[in-house]
């Protein structure tokens, strides 16, 4: 049987490390040259997506209700870094719970950080809201007593509560969910204020504690990483969902008009991951429509289920079913545990990426545990390449939305705190997304400011931001 290059040098999708690697037969080959024009992204598109994207940037801050709602947050202004004091946080995500005891220094110190995180269960995300309103106030008053800090004060201890969906506000310490992102579908917590919830849930175990703040992710991290530099642009989050927050004008904001004084600073929680629920630019493939048709709300968070790290596993999961149920590769194997949704995670296609063995040694076994299935040469390229497809992909819709931020404010540098499970550990995204950040921004090459030139640094503030420079 002839064979062919898994990627032909003048294909406009980035080489790959597959062409180390022995060819494929001619079918599987053609397949894999189809996947990767239907996932790749051009220049051309990406600006065409940032074009919407500002679109529906300007509409959410117009009026309530837009796919993009552009959620005033109350946080006005950012730190001077000369801060000081104790503070108890509770970090609600999308995977992970995680409370946190802070001390700021002042004069740009590095806080002193003491946490402990905690796994929420498939029960908690989707149960009730007395199941989740009670996980998180038993984990506080854990915390809470096992630091022993009932006895730091007689006053209730600050809190800072980080509550990463999209909440509406009208207090800095008042918020009302509304919609669930990241996969959670918790009965009786929408269109309900979340604090007063944990406040009862706080109550009924006295916890010494006051909820003086309600903010976002992407604004906690936006405004950690201003404590220490004060060129943070933007706070964002690329892990189980995406998301990004950045200081608005006050003037620029027709549905507040009148409620701040002229020319304030305010920080807009974007809550973009409802981006294109329309579908006008974004690229959808056939898998990612049975991503939106299985979840828990179909028609939904469109951005977020092409591009965050709660869908890629799954996207890739049925790429390979597909190519199964072709008699393309696994033949003659039982494939039942692979037709069992999100059985392969984000930080699967991560630890596949960063496989450094002979043959993609690791990979096999590795897959070989999750799934029962034996891969040959062949299907461990498959399986790289088709991972390093969707992983591309969504690192170049994730630069769309900063690039969006970037180009309707006209900024031209400044630094993005990003933080989030795909930005902090995997091999390949920063580089990638850097990169696609600089073709729609029409960077030249060797520019320092330029984020593809190498110009990222890792710096451990509250939220471990990765500051990404440009």
């Amino acid at each position: 049987m002839d064979s062919i290059d898994l990627v032909r040098r003048d294909s406009p999708v980035q080489a790959s490390e597959m062409e180390k690697l022995p060819q494929l037969d001619a079918e599987l080959a053609d397949e894999m040259r189809k996947l990767e024009q239907m996932f790749w992204i051009d220049q051309q598109k990406l600006k065409e997506i940032v074009k919407q994207f500002e679109v529906e940037l300007d509409e959410g801050l117009k009026e309530n209700n837009k796919n993009i709602p552009m959620n005033i947050t109350w946080v006005l202004g950012q730190p001077h870094g000369d801060e000081k004091g104790s503070f108890l946080t509770v970090d609600l995500g999308g995977t992970n719970l995680r409370v946190c005891w802070i001390t700021l220094p002042g004069a740009r110190g590095q806080p002193s950080i003491v946490q402990e995180k905690y796994q929420l269960s498939k029960e908690v995300k989707t149960g009730t809201a007395d199941q989740l309103w009670d996980e998180v106030a038993d984990r506080m008053a854990t915390f809470i007593r096992d630091k022993r800090l009932d006895e730091t004060s007689t006053q209730p201890l600050p809190l800072g509560f980080t509550f990463s969906y999209p909440a509406m506000q009208d207090f800095i310490d008042h918020g009302v969910l509304q919609t669930w992102t990241k996969g959670w579908d918790v009965k009786g917590v929408e269109g309900e204020d979340v604090t007063i919830q944990l406040r009862k849930a706080m109550e009924k175990r006295n916890l010494p504690v006051k909820l003086v703040a309600l903010i976002n992710d992407t604004t906690g991290a936006m405004i950690a990483s201003a404590y220490h530099d004060p060129e943070t642009i933007v706070g964002a989050i690329f892990g189980t969902g995406c998301n990004a927050a950045y200081m608005e004008d006050s003037d620029c904001i027709p549905k507040i008009k009148g409620r701040l004084p002229q020319g304030s600073p305010v920080a807009i929680n974007c809550e973009y991951g409802a981006f294109d629920n329309s579908h006008r630019v974004l690229p959808m493939t056939k898998y990612d429509k049975i991503v939106d048709a299985e979840s828990p709300r179909p028609g939904e968070q469109a951005f977020e289920k092409t591009s965050a790290g709660l869908y890629l596993g799954e996207i890739f999961r049925l790429v390979l079913v597909d190519l199964a149920n072709r008699n393309l590769i696994f033949k003659g194997q039982d494939i039942s545990r692979l037709d069992k949704s999100y059985i392969l995670d984000t930080g699967f296609l991560s630890a596949v990426e960063d496989d450094q063995s002979p043959r993609l040694q690791d990979t096999a076994a590795s897959f070989e545990a999750h799934t029962g299935i034996v891969l040959n040469d062949q299907e461990r390229q498959v399986v790289r390449r088709v991972t390093e497809l969707i992983a591309i992909r969504g690192a170049r819709l994730c630069a769309c939305s900063i690039a969006a931020i970037c180009s309707k404010k006209n900024i031209t540098y400044g630094h993005v705190a990003a933080d989030g499970s795909v930005a902090n550990k995997h091999p390949k995204f920063k580089k990638r997304w850097a990169d696609a950040l600089g073709e729609i921004l029409d960077w030249q090459d060797g520019r320092t400011e330029d984020p593809s030139y190498n110009t990222l640094h890792r710096q451990l503030d509250i939220h471990e931001e990765t500051h990404f420079v440009f």
